[in-house]
């Protein structure tokens, strides 16, 4: 699969005008003050977060609806997002997620993972015949007994933030590049690892 130029990310579904716009009107007041989320909105969660915005290449760490760093031009999936991510479609997952794990020895420099697949989208999955009953029952399982699900079923796994490594900064620069994962520049991902920790909440939209 060819990789994806940023302006060709595909994004998940039609949005309507009006919430284009009022997307447009938010980021331009974050943009202003860096300081408000949002003036008339409620932040998801009172403590710290991290807002990913895909359509802005942007992830936003914040507590409640204070700006607490702003990283820009991040990557993304080479295949784009979607609600629900299948292995090997190299896609970034949207939705609500946690922080679950912090690997300082990964080869992207520093790996953060959140807790994808989650039980709504094995649901989802199984819904929609993805996975067999087989497959749900061994993700239940699997679940009740590690605490997460499996990440080598057909919805794949090893979802999360990182740096790029050795990797080329202007291919990171142009390109949405990964196989699924939100990755920043090396020196982002230190400054992200810094503020975050295990249980942070993380909107992906």
């Amino acid at each position: 699969m060819a990789i994806l130029r940023r302006c060709n990310l595909p994004v998940s579904g039609m949005r309507a005008t009006r919430r284009r716009l009022l997307l447009g009107l938010v980021s331009a007041s974050l943009a202003l003050s860096g300081f408000a989320w949002a003036s008339t909105s409620t932040p998801p969660h009172d403590g710290l977060w991290v807002h990913v915005d895909t359509d802005r290449s942007r992830a936003t760490v914040l507590r409640g609806n204070q700006v607490i760093e702003q990283f820009e031009r991040v990557a993304f999936g080479r295949g784009g997002v979607s609600p629900l991510r299948l292995r090997g479609r190299d896609k970034t997952p949207l939705g609500e997620f946690r922080i679950t794990r912090v690997n300082q020895n990964s080869p992207f420099h520093i790996f953060l993972g959140i807790d994808y697949p989650r039980l709504e989208h094995i649901d989802q999955a199984r819904k929609q015949g993805l996975i067999s009953d087989a497959e749900y029952q061994r993700s239940i399982s699997h679940g009740a007994r590690y605490g997460e699900f499996p990440q080598d079923g057909p919805l794949g796994g090893y979802i999360g933030f990182h740096g790029i490594g050795q990797g080329n900064p202007e291919v990171h620069d142009n390109f949405h590049w990964t196989q699924g994962c939100i990755a920043l520049t090396n020196d982002q991902i230190e400054a992200f690892e810094s503020l975050v920790d295990v249980g942070t909440p993380v909107r992906i939209e």
